[in-house]
């Protein structure tokens, strides 16, 4: 298994509760790209999305509202879940990247520049 490598994005209490923070973080293989991720915290939990919205390509994920344990994207309306990026109905949605917090801190590893769509 290949290992990951974070990157320190914020401080954990830049997050506010339930308010999305886009950041651009580098792709760990190396390739040179940059993700475009949407950080959100919900209680003692903060998750890290893509950006991108599939339907309509637009990058206002961060700026969505959270609703049962869903995104959802200003543009269109579209719900993901944060912990899967799943659309509710089991559809492909967003991919979702790994979150560790350390010394208050919050660390984001992302692979690659793909998409789900």
């Amino acid at each position: 298994m290949k290992e990951q490598n974070f990157y320190k994005v914020c401080r954990l209490s830049d997050l506010r509760d339930r308010v999305g923070r886009r950041f651009l973080i580098p792709a760990s293989d190396n390739s040179g790209d940059e993700i475009e991720i949407a950080l959100f915290k919900v209680d003692d939990e903060v998750y890290a999305l893509s950006n991108i919205c599939p339907h309509q390509h637009t990058a206002l994920i961060y700026d969505g509202f959270i609703e049962n344990n869903c995104v959802v994207c200003p543009a269109h309306g579209w719900m993901f879940e944060l912990k899967t990026g799943k659309q509710p109905t089991g559809a492909k949605g967003l991919d979702v990247y790994p979150v560790k917090i350390q010394n208050g801190e919050v660390y984001v590893a992302a692979y690659s520049k793909k998409f789900n769509w």
